[in-house]
């Protein structure tokens, strides 16, 4: 009886952090340095522990439903999410030179968004077969 109460006290606890991230999520489609897919990644995790229609919704989003499905279910990313997050990359890193942000800073982009793409290009395209 206590850890029901326990687990239904903590569901609007990972509601608002699936909210979060996927504020953050969509953020990150117009701010550099903040990744969308992980972000839904995040949040649909947090709503499969607090609520089934979000989640559900989040599933059958057609932008981003068929990547977290993917992640989810074979931990893959398919050909074209890479190629557009590293087009995506590549924009960002133009764009702030273009706008003159401080060497520093571009640095500081250039070595984490490296590290994004290194993770996303090491992982799977497809379900490995058995």
């Amino acid at each position: 009886m206590c850890r029901g109460f326990v687990s239904q006290s903590v569901k609007p606890l990972w509601l608002t952090l699936g909210i979060l991230a996927l504020t953050l999520g969509v953020a990150g489609i117009f701010l550099p340095l903040l990744p969308t897919v992980p972000f839904a990644l995040l949040a649909a995790y947090c709503f499969s522990r607090s609520s089934k229609r979000m989640h559900d919704w989040l599933l059958a989003h057609p932008q981003l439903g068929p990547a977290i499905i993917d992640w989810q279910q074979n931990r893959v990313i398919d050909r074209r999410n890479k190629w557009l997050a590293t087009f995506s990359v590549i924009l960002v890193l133009m764009l702030s030179a273009i706008f003159g942000l401080r060497q520093s800073i571009l640095l500081l982009q250039a070595g984490i968004l490296s590290c994004v793409m290194i993770f996303i290009w090491t992982r799977a395209e497809q379900a490995r077969q058995t």
